[in-house]
């Protein structure tokens, strides 16, 4: 389980059709072998390390329904240990789980910050609200506005988000990991029965 607050950001050293490498000495020294670590969101289990850099391995299902499998080496991506029992949870509960991969349409500069759009995938629309919690490359943000019409939905974010995570090189067109609330997940599954 993690928080949607990055920890550090990372660099991939190598990928391969079904592993990646990423530096980060100070994540790799604090991961064990079989440790969960989120990846761009991406809960990963950690399958080699040495002290500056890990690996994991990547599953049909993990390169189709996340951006990792676009990334190569020298891309930046963000990381999060995962929570312990005693943590503080400062972000939502993030899973670890992508729902989906989704397109940046837009990046605004404004006063203190962006405004970025992205495309809402059909699947996820009752899942995301107006003011509630969506993880974008396993950031916790707050969605600030819903285009139904565009199919599309809006975050902003603070310059601290912009300096401590990727978020800061999205421009249109930018592949993105979307996963939605699970505390939504669950009651739109009891509303269906």
């Amino acid at each position: 389980m993690f928080t949607g607050i990055v920890s550090a950001v990372g660099s991939v050293t190598e990928t391969g059709q079904h592993k990646i490498g990423i530096r980060h000495a100070a994540t790799a020294r604090h991961l064990k072998l079989g440790a969960s670590v989120a990846v761009n969101g991406c809960c990963l289990t950690v399958a080699k390390k040495s002290r500056t850099v890990f690996f994991a391995d990547l599953v049909p299902e993990t390169l189709s329904r996340t951006n990792l499998g676009g990334l190569r080496a020298g891309s930046p991506v963000n990381l999060e240990l995962s929570m312990p029992a005693d943590g503080v949870l400062d972000g939502h509960l993030v899973q670890g789980h992508v729902d989906a991969k989704a397109t940046v349409k837009r990046v605004i500069a404004v006063r203190a910050g962006k405004e970025v759009s992205i495309d809402l995938p059909a699947e996820l629309k009752h899942l995301v609200a107006e003011k509630g919690s969506i993880a974008v490359d396993g950031v916790s943000l707050t969605v600030a506005r819903i285009d139904d019409n565009a199919a599309t939905f809006m975050v902003a974010l603070i310059p601290h988000t912009l300096t401590a995570t990727i978020a800061s090189k999205y421009t249109t067109g930018t592949i993105v990991n979307l996963e939605a609330d699970v505390l939504a997940r669950y009651v739109a599954r009891n509303l269906h029965r």
